[in-house]
């Protein structure tokens, strides 16, 4: 499954074994630089392979997005609590090549997954951001209809400085209006 956008010549696919250097590559640098990820340290490509090997075995989406052949963004869901009664509840991550940004990538990915999401009969799908000063992630996900349900002042402590974190929240085809299957 793909969606192409052909203005930009985004691809949007499911990733594979083949893309674990690239997706690690773009999530060190985040985890290095950025406040979106509270890890401090980067995973290596074992561990990336172990999280993708696991969304897998879920049935869990994770994409990666081609731009001009190169792999320059991923995106996945993971459960948002391992407690049942959380089972029809995903939390998007997304994350885009630091060089490439702007262009509509991170924006393809977080509407094919939930897309995905839908179709796979989640309900509701949350967005936990690093830092309220993410402007780019705040407006990628108003931009596909979550609501800020929540903030928590200084649960994170990254670069030497507290940092806070954003809950987002959609609705996944019918939300709460009717009950699952």
């Amino acid at each position: 499954m793909f969606k192409q956008n052909n203005l930009t010549n985004i691809i949007i696919r499911d990733a594979n074994k083949n893309d674990l250097a690239a997706i690690q590559n773009i999530y060190a640098y985040h985890v290095s630089f950025g406040l979106a990820s509270f890890e401090e340290v980067p995973p290596d490509i074992k561990e990336i392979s172990r999280r993708l090997s696991t969304a897998k075995e879920q049935n869990l989406p994770y994409l990666v997005a081609e731009y001009n052949g190169e792999i320059q963004g991923f995106s996945y869901v993971s459960p948002f609590r391992k407690r049942i009664a959380y089972r029809y509840v995903v939390e998007d991550s997304v994350y885009v090549s630091e060089n490439i940004l702007r262009l509509g990538i991170g924006s393809n990915l977080l509407s094919s997954l939930i897309d995905r999401c839908t179709v796979l009969g989640f309900r509701q799908m949350i967005a936990v951001i690093g830092d309220s000063a993410n402007k780019a992630s705040v407006g990628l996900h108003a931009k596909h209809g979550f609501v800020q349900t929540g903030s928590m002042p200084a649960v994170g402590f990254k670069f030497g400085r507290w940092v806070d974190s954003i809950r987002m929240q959609r609705p996944l085809g019918d939300g709460d209006k009717t009950l699952p299957k």
